[in-house]
């Protein structure tokens, strides 16, 4: 998962509305969102390569999502970060002492951002990346992140994010509004262009939120959402 929006207790009917695009290489073997064999209170997409997931939910409200940080050159880590968000939802434990754990052992991954909550009985939203010291329990806000640290202003993030808190007040039942947001194509001037490592032909492509290229891209866009009654709908659509 490359972007992801989020609008947390900003709206009266929905604690929490979720968008993301998931970016990655075409070749890369993955399924479809459904209800998982062998752990079925799980809804999300899988990762076929290492076994994790970009994005789920749970019937109790549990939900998950992962994204990684840009770092060309950086060694990889030895296990896949997929499963930081895929361990959280099979889990019962609270957040905080699932973050607490995922911390002592973050070196063990390439660079990640990870976003664990729930909405029910409790809603709580927490943040951690293994790029700074220590997680953080989020606030009602509006929220970006993409390939560097939550609400970093990377054109696409400060775009998205603005868009969202745009369209909240009067946002219906209906997603197309929200998939509109992620369906964005238009790449950073060169002089808003961030400076990862990257070639520039690359940097160009992967700043749109909706991004093609011939090998790389956007497989998969979602919107997640809660209810006052911690019900939640979950909408995708893939591309490759």
């Amino acid at each position: 998962m490359c972007v992801i929006f989020i609008a947390y207790e900003r709206h009266p009917d929905h604690p929490l509305i979720l968008l993301a695009n998931r970016d990655e290489f075409y070749d890369r073997p993955s399924a479809p969102s459904a209800y998982w064999d062998g752990s079925e209170n799980i809804f999300g997409g899988r990762d076929l390569k290492g076994g994790g997931t970009w994005l789920g939910v749970t019937k109790s409200g549990r939900f998950a999502a992962v994204t990684n940080f840009r770092e060309p050159g950086t060694p990889a880590g030895s296990r896949s970060r997929g499963e930081l968000a895929a361990t959280f939802l099979r889990s019962d434990r609270p957040a905080e002492d699932y973050l607490a754990d995922v911390e002592k052992k973050g070196h063990q991954y390439s660079g990640f951002n990870l976003l664990v909550g729930q909405i029910g009985r409790r809603k709580e939203l927490f943040y951690f990346s293994n790029r700074v010291k220590g997680f953080r329990e989020l606030s009602p806000g509006i929220y970006g992140l993409s390939n560097h640290l939550l609400d970093t202003p990377w054109p696409k993030v400060t775009k998205g994010r603005s868009r969202l808190a745009n369209l909240i007040g009067s946002l219906g039942t209906s997603n197309d509004e929200l998939f509109d947001i992620l369906s964005d194509e238009s790449q950073a001037s060169d002089d808003d262009l961030p400076s990862t490592g990257l070639p520039y032909e690359a940097e160009k492509a992967v700043s749109a939120i909706f991004i093609r290229s011939p090998n790389y891209g956007t497989r998969c866009s979602t919107v997640l959402r809660f209810d006052r009654d911690s019900e939640w709908s979950f909408e995708e659509r893939v591309f490759v």
